[in-house]
C-alpha cells in the first residue's frame, strides 16, 4: 500500500500552498520595464542623432562672483570723500573770479549730487580751507540773504589751482596731456570724440576742464576742433600717424632666479593676494591669455570672433585706465564711451570677468575701476604720475578744515551730518550720472566753461518749495551769528 501510494503521488498535482497571513506576500516587481513602441524608437532616433553630432561647446562660464580687495577698496573710499569739493571747485574755477551766487549755485544741485531736502550751505562750510562765504558789497546795506550771497574760494585753494594751471601748461606735462587725448582718438574708427565726452575722463587724466581752450589749439599737429552733428569735436589731423605701440606694463618684472627663471611647465595666470578662482574660470582666462596680443589701436577684422572682440575691448579699457592720474576712473565714465570704442553694453561684467586685469570697488557712492598691474599688494602705486601732487594738497587741505571743524564743535556751531568717521563722509549724496559732462547738455555751463545760467537743470530741480527756501535762510542766517560770512570786496561784485 505504501508503494501504491507513492507512485501515485508522481501523478497527481501538488495541493495549492495559503500563506498564514496574506498581507505578507509582496508583488515582485520586473526588473526591466518595457517601454512603448513609439518611446522606444525615439529613444533610438535620438541616440543616432546624438552619435552623428559633434562635440558639444564647452559649457558658457558661470557669472564670476566679486572678491573685494581691502587695500582697493580704500582708495575708492579716499576718492569718494573728496567727490563734493572736487566738483566744488571745478564750478567755481570755471568762473573768471572763481565764485558763484548761491541762487545760482542751487540750480547746480544734480550735479553736484546733493538731494533735493538738504540744504547747500551745510556741505559748503565742511571745506573752510576750501570755500567761503561772503556778501557783495553791493547788497551790504541789505541783510544777508540767500540772494544776496556768494560762495568763492580761499587763498589756499587759489594757490593750489593756480600751481595745479602752472604745471599743466609746462614743457613737460603739456606734451603728455596732448599724448592722451591723441591716443583716445586713435582708438576710436571714427577718429573723433565729443567735447563733452571727454569732459567726463578730463580731471581723471589730469586735464583741466577748460582743454578745449588752452590746451588744443597748442598741438594742432595732433588733432584739431571740428563742429560735427554730434556737437563739437576733436578729431584727428590729417594725415593720420601711424598707431604707437601699447604703453608697457607698469608693475615691473620680477628679479632673475635661478629656480625661478627656469620655464614653467604648466601655464601661469597672476593673480592678486587672496583672489581664488573656480576651475571653469580659471581655465577660460587661460585659454583668454593664449589668444594672439591685439593692439587697441588697430580694429579687428570682421569676421573675428567673440574672443577676440572680448580681447581687444579689454585692451582698450587697460589703455584709458592706465593713462588717468589714479590708475582708476569710474565705470559710469567708460560707459560713455562704447561706441566710440566698441566697447559691449555690458561693461561691468566684462570687468569683472577678468580679475587679473581690473578690479571693480563697489565702495562709495558709483563702483569704480582699478588697474590690478599698477598697484602693490598694499594699495599702493608702483608708478605714480606728476599731478598726483593736486590730490595731495587737496587732502591735507581737507584734513585741516576738518581739524578746525573739530575744534569749533566745542564751541556753538554744529554742521549737519558731519561725523568722525572718515568712511562716511559724503553719506547722503545721489548716486545719479551727474559727472562734469552733463552740464554741456543741461545748460547750466556753457561750452566754454565761463558761462553759468541759473536755467540748468530738470524741471524736479529747478522748482524749489517754500520748505526748501526756509531751511537755506535758516542756515545763512546761522553762519552769520557765527561770523563764517565775509563782507566782500569790490572784486566779489557780480
Amino acid at each position: 500500500m505504501v508503494a501504491a501510494a507513492s507512485s501515485l503521488s508522481a501523478f497527481l498535482p501538488a495541493p495549492p500552498l495559503f500563506p498564514t497571513n496574506p498581507r505578507r506576500l509582496q508583488r515582485h516587481k520586473p526588473t526591466t520595464k518595457l517601454l512603448p513602441p513609439t518611446l522606444s524608437i525615439r529613444c533610438a532616433a535620438a541616440a543616432t542623432t546624438a552619435s552623428s553630432e559633434p562635440p558639444s561647446r564647452p559649457r558658457p562660464l558661470p557669472p564670476p562672483r566679486l572678491v573685494r580687495c581691502p587695500a582697493l577698496d580704500r582708495q575708492a573710499a579716499r576718492a569718494s570723500r573728496l567727490r563734493f569739493a572736487r566738483k566744488l571747485l571745478t564750478l567755481l574755477l570755471s568762473k573768471p573770479r572763481h565764485f558763484l551766487p548761491l541762487r545760482v549755485l542751487r540750480c547746480c544741485r544734480r550735479f553736484l549730487g546733493l538731494p533735493r531736502r538738504r540744504p547747500l550751505i551745510p556741505f559748503v562750510l565742511r571745506y573752510p580751507t576750501l570755500f567761503r562765504l561772503f556778501q557783495a558789497p553791493v547788497s551790504r546795506p541789505l541783510s544777508p540773504s540767500l540772494s544776496t550771497l556768494a560762495v568763492a574760494l580761499t587763498p589756499a585753494a587759489e594757490a593750489l589751482a593756480a600751481d595745479l594751471a602752472a604745471l599743466r601748461s609746462g614743457d613737460a606735462v603739456a606734451p603728455r596731456l596732448a599724448g592722451k587725448i591723441h591716443r583716445l582718438l586713435l582708438m576710436t574708427p571714427r577718429r573723433s570724440i565729443p567735447v563733452n565726452k571727454l569732459a567726463h575722463l578730463a580731471p581723471d587724466l589730469g586735464l583741466a576742464m577748460d582743454f578745449r581752450a588752452t590746451l588744443c589749439p597748442r598741438h594742432p599737429d595732433l588733432f584739431t576742433l571740428v563742429h560735427t552733428s554730434r556737437g563739437h569735436a576733436l578729431q584727428l589731423a590729417d594725415p593720420p600717424p601711424r598707431p604707437p605701440p601699447p604703453l608697457p606694463p607698469l608693475r615691473p618684472a620680477e628679479p632673475p632666479d635661478r629656480l625661478i627663471d627656469r620655464p614653467r611647465r604648466f601655464p601661469h595666470l597672476p593673480l592678486r593676494r587672496g583672489l581664488n578662482l573656480r576651475r571653469a574660470h580659471r581655465d577660460y582666462l587661460l585659454r583668454f591669455h593664449s589668444l594672439p596680443e591685439v593692439s587697441p589701436f588697430e580694429p579687428l577684422d570682421e569676421g573675428a570672433g567673440l574672443e577676440m572682440l572680448e580681447r581687444r575691448a579689454c585692451a582698450v579699457v587697460r589703455e584709458v585706465v592706465a593713462m588717468t592720474v589714479e590708475k582708476r576712473t569710474l565705470v559710469d565714465h567708460l560707459t560713455h564711451f562704447r561706441r566710440d570704442f566698441g566697447l559691449p553694453n555690458r561693461l561691468r561684467a566684462l570687468l569683472v570677468r577678468h580679475p587679473e586685469l581690473f578690479y571693480v570697488s563697489v565702495k562709495g557712492v558709483r563702483h569704480s575701476v582699478f588697474l590690478v598691474e599698477a598697484f602693490d599688494d598694499d594699495g599702493r602705486l608702483l608708478v605714480e604720475d606728476e599731478m598726483l601732487v593736486g590730490r595731495d594738497r587737496l587732502e591735507e587741505l581737507v584734513r585741516e578744515g576738518k581739524r578746525m571743524r573739530r575744534a569749533q564743535k566745542t564751541g556753538v556751531l554744529e554742521f549737519d551730518g558731519d561725523t568722525d568717521d572718515e568712511e562716511v563722509e559724503e553719506e547722503g549724496l545721489l548716486e545719479v550720472d551727474d559727472e562734469f559732462g552733463d552740464l554741456f547738455e543741461d545748460g547750466v555751463i556753457g561750452e566754454d566753461w565761463e558761462e553759468v545760467g541759473d536755467r540748468g537743470g530738470s524741471e524736479g530741480d529747478d522748482e524749489y518749495d517754500a520748505e526748501s527756501d526756509a531751511m537755506e535762510e535758516f542756515w545763512v542766517k546761522k553762519a552769520v551769528a557765527e561770523g563764517l560770512v565775509d563782507s566782500g570786496s569790490e572784486q566779489d561784485v557780480w
